[in-house]
């Protein structure tokens, strides 16, 4: 099968909902939020311990599925333990969609037959760089920061120091304007690392030299194109969230008539939903409380605080629709006295319940890390005039090699023969 023809626009990103609707990405996705999920739980409980003297069985009974620290008055090393989790959260969502954007590479190409367990052997070989590349754009930050404030110290030297200040101001400013551009370099390596990664093999170098490029070369198809790709992964998600919905509806409307389960099905749906699905699902926080918190350094660097706050009224909005739009699980007619058996049923069942929910959150980040991966090759087109659709990656060329490598054998071996 020959590669997907491209017309490298805005309009291939309309691809990005149909190509990730694939079971293979969209499992790939759960596994990765499952690992890191089961990561931010451990070590969020670990944090409410060292929090407060509330036992475990106590915090398990009142967070449940979904534990978090804010709210509670915690020591710095409980929040130090609490973002230890969520980084590990943050590291599996990119490894995985590195994977699957491996995965869509390969589809684009026309291999329809590149497995999860291929793309994951990618991602073991090829972790560093989703990882520090991030790391190595917020160290170039606080290099300019820490330089900024050794030459801001010699501007207390009596005499010397206004002199200096003036004649080295240029100097200054276009180094702050760097490390403000740098600020949005960090941003979009935070978007395209698994992307530039997956696609192009690129190491640590490499990939935060391909944030710095798309930054520059490409600014208003970053915009443009984000907002293509954010409203169709949001109606797809609903999409997928209304067709989860019905077929759960349908299930209950078969198995909850008096014929069949009847009050049974009632008590173990009605258990299994009130571990699921928790009553924060139907209402966010308020986006107004985030910018409360960023407001109170907007007085000390008043550029950088109003760009994270713009940040995370961004991502708090988004991760607010996204959740809103996962299908409604709830179900409220059982009675209040359950068997053990019901119990336990409605324990297994909670599992199956969590799974559906993650599989359309997870169909959510594979539309934007299709999307991204898209964006990337299109973005490669136009600025350098690479077409990564035929452009050999590394297992092609171990493919070549192995093949020369065959053929070379197979001509010793006929020599030898006619010796």
């Amino acid at each position: 099968m020959g590669p997907i023809n491209l017309y490298f626009d805005f309009r291939d990103i309309f691809r990005a909902p149909r190509l990730a609707l694939s079971g293979k990405k969209i499992w790939i996705l759960i596994v990765g939020n499952l690992a890191g999920y089961i990561l931010y739980w451990i070590f969020t409980y670990l944090s409410l311990l060292f929090a407060s003297d509330i036992a475990f069985g106590d915090a398990v009974s009142k967070y449940g599925l979904y534990p978090c620290l804010f709210g509670n008055d915690a020591p710095t090393l409980s929040w130090i333990i609490y973002f230890i989790g969520i980084e590990a959260w943050i590291i599996a969502i990119f490894m995985s969609c590195t994977a699957v954007a491996r995965v869509t590479l390969k589809q684009l190409k026309g291999n329809d037959f590149f497995s999860a367990k291929d793309a994951w052997q990618f991602v073991y070989k090829h972790w560093h760089p989703v990882v520090f590349t991030p790391i190595s754009v917020a160290l170039i930050i606080l290099f300019f920061l820490f330089f900024a404030a050794i030459f801001a110290l010699f501007g207390k030297i009596p005499v010397l120091g206004e002199f200096l200040f003036t004649v080295l101001y240029l100097f200054y400013f276009f180094g702050s304007v760097f490390t403000v551009y740098t600020l949005f370099v960090l941003l979009v390596a935070f978007v395209y690392t698994p992307a530039i990664v997956g696609a192009y093999e690129e190491d640590t170098m490499g990939t935060v030299f391909q944030s710095y490029s798309i930054t520059w070369s490409q600014p208003w198809r970053l915009i443009f194109y984000h907002f293509i790709l954010v409203p169709i992964a949001l109606i797809g998600v609903n999409i997928l969230a209304w067709f989860w919905r019905a077929g759960f509806q349908l299930i209950n409307y078969i198995f909850g008539c008096d014929w069949f389960m009847g009050e049974k099905l009632d008590n173990v749906l009605s258990y299994a939903s009130s571990l699921v699905y928790a009553d924060w699902m139907s209402g966010m926080p308020d986006i107004a409380d985030i910018t409360s918190v960023t407001e109170i350094s907007s007085t000390i660097l008043p550029t950088i605080a109003s760009f994270a706050q713009s940040i995370c009224i961004g991502l708090t909005y988004l991760v607010k629709l996204m959740v809103t739009g996962l299908p409604n699980l709830s179900y409220h007619l059982g009675s209040e006295v359950l068997s053990g058996t019901e119990i336990i049923s409605g324990i297994i069942l909670s599992i199956a319940f969590f799974l559906i929910l993650l599989s359309v959150l997870s169909y959510g980040l594979s539309i934007l890390s299709v999307g991204e991966t898209i964006m990337f090759v299109i973005f490669k087109k136009n600025s350098d005039d690479d077409n990564l659709l035929e452009r050999k990656d590394e297992d092609e060329l171990e493919e070549e090699n192995d093949e020369t490598n065959f053929d070379f054998d197979d001509d010793d071996n006929n020599g030898d023969s006619e010796e």
